[in-house]
């Protein structure tokens, strides 16, 4: 069967009681309240920055705000950006693309579009606002919230980086089985570290309280799909086969998260299972708490200067990978389009030939997840490597805790036997998967 046959639609708003209905009628309404109430709390920062001009651009930025959260609450319809950036004819395009499947004289809405869309283009919108007002144009309207989850996670920080240094301390004496261990105890780390997403919270203080290593074992159970041997056969064939392999990683949440993802990245490189890591990042502040390269260097920073002496000793090691281009960040400006990954190849096609150079690709979190399956309403049953519709520019794995009304790959009776167990394990973060394709994988 040809991927284009019998796609299934997508995920929308229009399917009253859905989680997409729930999530652009209430969450998103909250979160742009939130958005305006935080550029109102910096007026004074501001004024104090950029004298009357920043309150006067805090003043408008606030008013095309509000303006586009009464567009959603009263689903009106989209309209074209208007700030000249680097992607804005993408996105105008993309808006005629979505015009072009509509029935009529139907126009494209917050209500009636797909979920994927609307939710992407209201980030987008609200970059927009401050594109449109300088001097606040480059304000990072999450920045507190994601330095506050950073910060309150800071236990659980010490002791993954505790239990890091006491891996690596010992790392030349371990066998392969030992390692894989190792591997297997990292990657479910930083499987579950994907919890603390502040989009799914509507922004609310999410943070990581104890030690995510006494949890796994507890955790296991609610691992859906678990193909973690088939990203070690990867790796370690790799590895076996000459110089040890790039690996890439396609983040998700800054905070807590990041720090799993940092945390994986240097035992793969210490390991032997990786030689070079490229990470991928939102060139913008995108979905609440997703990482930019300022959170990248942000976090870095703050391990490094922390005063406990595992924490900043995994710092160190980070800031040198960093200047010795063993790690390398790409905010390229695909990660935030609205596309699904299947299009990459002809939207961007210099991002998807320098993943083809990857020999593993790690995708993190819901989002990544929704754009590799098209956010579809797919049957349970359906292979991952169907619905991610011919985009398989290497192997690839997606890290994921369920917080999307999306799930493919299940076993037969596994979705509706969780649904009779729990209404809402799509999306109450649960529940998790490790989902592996690999081009050779049919």
């Amino acid at each position: 069967m040809a991927y284009e046959d019998v796609v299934p639609v997508s995920l929308s708003a229009k399917f009253q009681g859905s989680f997409a209905y729930f999530t652009v009628r209430d969450r998103m309404s909250t979160i742009l309240t939130k958005i305006i109430d935080t550029i109102h709390r910096n007026k004074n920062k501001f004024f104090e920055e950029h004298g009357e001009e920043g309150v006067e651009a805090e003043k408008r930025a606030i008013s095309l705000l509000s303006k586009l959260r009464n567009e959603l609450q009263t689903d009106k319809p989209v309209l074209v950006l208007s700030d000249d950036q680097q992607d804005t004819e993408e996105w105008n395009q993309y808006m005629v693309r979505q015009q072009a499947v509509l029935d009529g004289n139907e126009v494209p809405s917050w209500f009636k579009s797909p979920w994927l869309y609307v939710e992407c283009y209201m980030y987008r919108k609200v970059q927009e606002s401050l594109n449109l007002n300088p001097p606040i144009c480059n304000f990072d309207v999450f920045e507190e919230a994601k330095n506050k989850s950073f910060f309150e996670s800071q236990l659980a920080i010490i002791a993954i980086c505790t239990y890091q240094q006491s891996v690596l301390n010992k790392i030349e004496d371990l066998s392969e089985e030992h390692i894989l261990e190792q591997f297997l105890k990292l990657l479910q780390v930083t499987l579950w570290g994907n919890k603390c997403d502040l989009s799914i919270s509507a922004g609310k203080a999410i943070s990581q309280q104890c030690s995510p290593i006494d949890s796994l074992e507890v955790l296991k159970p609610y691992i859906l799909v678990d193909d973690s041997r088939s990203v070690w056969s990867v790796l370690i064939n790799s590895s076996s086969a000459g110089s040890p392999p790039r690996v890439d990683i396609v983040l998700d949440n800054a905070g807590f998260e990041l720090v799993t993802d940092l945390i994986l990245a240097d035992f793969l490189l210490s390991s032997r299972l990786a030689s070079t890591i490229h990470f991928h990042g939102k060139y913008m502040p995108w979905f609440v708490s997703d990482t930019t390269k300022k959170d990248f260097e942000w976090t870095i920073k703050q391990v490094l200067r922390s005063n406990h002496k595992y924490m900043s000793k995994c710092g160190a090691q980070w800031k040198k990978y960093c200047k010795d281009g063993t790690w390398t960040f790409d905010d390229h400006k695909y990660w935030t389009l609205p596309h699904e990954f299947c299009d990459m190849s002809q939207v961007a096609p210099d991002l998807y030939n320098d993943l083809q150079k990857s020999s593993l690709i790690l995708f993190k979190g819901d989002l990544n997840y929704r754009k590799l399956t098209g956010d579809r309403k797919w049957d349970y049953t359906v292979p991952f490597q169907r619905a991610l519709r011919g985009f398989q520019p290497a192997p690839l794995c997606s890290l994921r805790t369920l917080k999307a009304d999306v799930q493919v790959g299940l076993k037969p009776g596994q979705g509706e036997n969780l649904s009779a167990a729990d209404s809402n394990w799509m999306t109450n973060g649960k529940y998790a998967v490790i989902q592996f394709s690999s081009p050779c994988k049919q």
